[in-house]
């Protein structure tokens, strides 16, 4: 059996995809930790009641997510496995699509809430652009694969889409910001 614990990042280090190790107060530690907590509000929202197209899209994207973690664990931009892909954005601006069909535009900012599960998309959507911010400070200072950051992105805008999505159906009207 294999033991959950190693001891390798006592001295405050961790491993990088590919060998290596950095301190895990690096830009590369907290951009791929931004994409787990992420990616755990996910897990939350997962664990409500959904329509089955929302729930098999935030399967889908928890796996793609697993995918962006690995890519910025690995620094080796020459090695290709585990990459996110144009063709995986492509995907998000579908969904985007697909679902803006059934809501109103927009025509005022709109406070996030709601349903709770709505409520809970919202609070992922604000963690995924603070992982977008961290992503692009690493790729300040380091090269990494561009196509996280514009993934990371377009999911902040499909989780506003979805939100709003799951508030239609449930016949929940958007809230406008006031002055």
């Amino acid at each position: 059996m294999v033991k959950i614990y190693t001891k390798t990042g006592d001295d405050g280090t961790t491993g990088l995809v590919g060998g290596g190790r950095i301190k895990k107060s690096s830009r590369r530690i907290i951009a791929y930790g931004a994409i787990d907590e992420l990616n755990s509000a996910i897990g939350i929202v997962l664990s409500s009641k959904l329509d089955s197209d929302i729930s098999n899209l935030l399967i889908r994207i928890q796996n793609d997510l697993f995918v962006v973690g690995s890519d910025l664990a690995n620094p080796n931009l020459e090695d290709h496995s585990s990459r996110i892909t144009d063709a995986m954005v492509t995907h998000l601006e579908n969904q985007i699509d697909q679902l803006e069909s059934e809501i109103l535009p927009i025509t005022y900012f709109i406070l996030p809430g709601g349903d709770l599960v709505a409520s809970q998309i919202h609070l992922a959507r604000a963690i995924c652009r603070r992982a977008e911010v961290n992503i692009v400070e690493l790729e300040e200072k380091e090269p990494i694969n561009k196509s996280c950051q514009i993934y990371v992105n377009r999911l902040s805008d499909l989780l506003f889409v979805i939100s709003r999505t799951i508030n239609k159906r449930k016949k929940i009207k958007d809230v406008a910001w006031k002055k």
